[in-house]
């Protein structure tokens, strides 16, 4: 019993019925990206029935269990789209704030010792351009957010060394959950004013999920490798072994790796640079590329599943690059499933928790609460 799933971080695919109530309608990350780079081929995907999940004209017969998912929780950020693919449904989104009110702000500053500068939203590279040289001359750690639920702290390495930048977000995050905040980011940094540079530090400490289809899987006595930020998402919870990864190739690499000396257990991996790299900053070739890349990768990797493992590969929400804004769209994600050479529709599924009953019925695990095995059909 040995399952790989992988989220393409933000790879969404459009048509999402409430996606009008988010701001959203006519989103569409994948279609609008191979619109504009008509170059770009993905033959690995399409092979597998990503053609027929977007309706890709002249679309190649699928060699793979192909369909949708229609996110069911409100919200578009990361952690409500991973959590529902665990099989935690949120009626409610996070909480998103143009700025953080002052009794927050107040009490995080008293608990860690700190005065911070910024509080507004903004982009992460831009605002370092903003405050960075006086957060150089003060000392005094950045603080800012977007449109998602996140609470961003930046600090220069030189300046606040990581272990006291995770000293102060830790204290965010005590009081984060009050305020119904996601997550809260560290973002350290190094280099000069007009060249700094994010690295490869940044660390979430998101709120810690409702018991999800991780803790089950756990608590069978299987091993869950979370690959990259999964850990970071569900705080841990659930999560055996962690690889902390700084880009999709980094990723690939510790799938591959794991692949080779797992025989049970779930591979939970997540590959953030098309959201953080591309969809964020609006790069349409850089996105393009990326997924160019992933295909090839993913070429290489399939005649390693055995006929009896499990890989399901999707994404979390969308990140369209064409998009108005530099955050998240409401869309629809692709779902294309490897197990046992099976080729069948699954349509659009009517909630990501789908997954998470799939996964409950793969390890023999009692039917999960929410969502439909889709198992059955790929058999």
């Amino acid at each position: 019993m040995r399952a790989l799933l992988l989220v393409l971080d933000s790879v969404g695919c459009g048509r999402a019925p409430d996606a009008a109530a988010y701001g959203d309608a006519g989103a569409d990350t994948l279609g609008h990206i191979l619109a504009a780079e008509p170059a770009i081929r993905l033959p690995t995907l399409l092979s597998l029935g990503l053609g027929h999940a977007i309706a890709a004209p002249d679309a190649p017969a699928p060699l793979a269990s192909h369909g949708r998912m229609r996110e069911r929780s409100a919200g578009k950020d990361t952690t409500t789209g991973h959590w529902e693919i665990a099989g935690v449904i949120l009626d409610q989104p996070f909480a998103t704030y143009p700025t953080f009110p002052a009794a927050l702000i107040h009490d995080i500053e008293r608990d860690a010792g700190v005065v911070f500068l910024g509080n507004y939203a903004q982009s992460g590279t831009t605002i370092l351009d903003e405050l960075g040289p006086e957060h150089l001359r003060t000392g005094r750690p950045i603080l800012y957010t977007s449109a998602d639920s996140v609470l961003q702290i930046a600090a220069h390495e030189s300046v606040t060394p990581l272990p006291r930048l995770y000293e102060i977000c830790h204290s965010a995050r005590r009081h984060a959950d009050a305020w119904r905040i996601g997550r809260v980011i560290a973002r350290p940094f190094t280099g000069e004013p007009g060249a700094f540079r994010r690295t490869s530090g940044r660390h979430d400490f998101s709120a810690i999920p409702p018991r999800t289809v991780l803790n089950a899987i756990a608590e069978i006595g299987l091993r869950i490798d979370g690959v990259g930020k999964i850990s970071d998402i569900f705080a841990g919870s659930g999560i055996t072994a962690s690889t902390p990864t700084s880009s999709n190739a980094e990723g690939m690499a510790a799938i591959e790796a794991l692949w080779a000396t797992e025989r049970d257990g779930l591979i939970f991996a997540n590959l953030v640079d098309f959201d953080m790299l591309f969809g964020h900053r609006r790069d349409v070739a850089g996105y393009a590329r990326a997924l160019a890349e992933f295909d090839h990768w993913l070429a290489t990797f399939i005649p390693r599943v055995a006929t009896d493992d499990l890989v399901i590969i999707t994404a979390d929400h969308g990140n369209d690059p064409t998009w108005r804004g530099t955050d998240h769209t409401r869309e629809e994600v692709p779902l294309l499933v490897l197990h046992r050479g099976a080729a069948s529709p699954l349509g659009t599924r009517r909630t990501f928790a789908d997954i998470a009953a799939t996964l409950a019925a793969y390890f023999h695990l009692p039917p999960w609460n929410v969502g439909e095995s889709f198992l059955p059909q790929v058999s």
